[in-house]
């Protein structure tokens, strides 16, 4: 059963109230370590609209996920017109940017929680999916690239476009623990170096 949407305005904020506190207290805390009284007493929404709109934790933890990936797509908006290698470059500066701000190197908050529910069979898909979107718009950026004979033929964009996440997940893990930007950049570096190879 899916989690239930708003229907008034009103309802809609309540419900991001919910999402938004879970979504706070799950990027510090963990999921374990976020109650639902946790997230009530930081939304200021009641038990019975928690369970009107979520009927049970790991529904939460869905829309939490996906408010997640919301934000990450939100600060990299090249990722979503990808049609030429400058806008790739473009793309890994706006990451980059993001990491750049104060309070800086941040942890992805899809790392976080792909490390604690990665063996949950729940909601470990739920994280994969997640991923996979954020692919997606790399995989149509290089597919546009190939259509435009900028890319080898034979090379396959769903491949190349999990190979960048796998560089770019590495590098904000290792930037993040050792609050040094330049595992980031090395790995963006690195991204576009393996796929200017099948450049054409």
């Amino acid at each position: 059963m899916e989690a239930q949407a708003a229907s008034t305005p009103r309802g809609k904020r309540t419900r991001d109230a919910i999402v938004d506190a879970a979504a706070g207290l799950m990027y510090v805390d963990g999921v374990a370590g976020t109650s639902v009284d946790k997230v009530l007493a930081a939304s200021g929404a009641g038990k019975s609209q928690m369970y009107h709109y979520f009927k049970n934790k790991e529904q939460l933890v869905g829309a939490v996920i996906d408010r997640y990936l919301e934000q990450i797509l939100g600060n990299q908006p090249a990722i979503f017109t990808l049609s030429s290698w400058a806008d790739l470059e473009t793309w890994t500066e706006q990451l980059l940017d993001v990491h750049r701000r104060a309070g800086g190197p941040i942890a992805c908050p899809l790392g976080n929680l792909a490390g604690e529910v990665g063996d949950n069979p729940k909601l470990a898909p739920l994280v994969d999916q997640a991923y996979r979107t954020w692919e997606s718009h790399l995989e149509r950026g290089l597919k546009t690239l190939q259509d435009n004979g900028e890319l080898a033929a034979d090379a396959d964009p769903a491949r190349l476009a999990q190979a960048a996440m796998t560089s770019v997940q590495g590098g904000l893990l290792l930037a993040h623990i050792r609050h040094d930007l330049t595992a980031l950049q090395d790995a963006l570096g690195i991204a576009l170096s393996y796929l200017r190879g099948f450049k054409r």
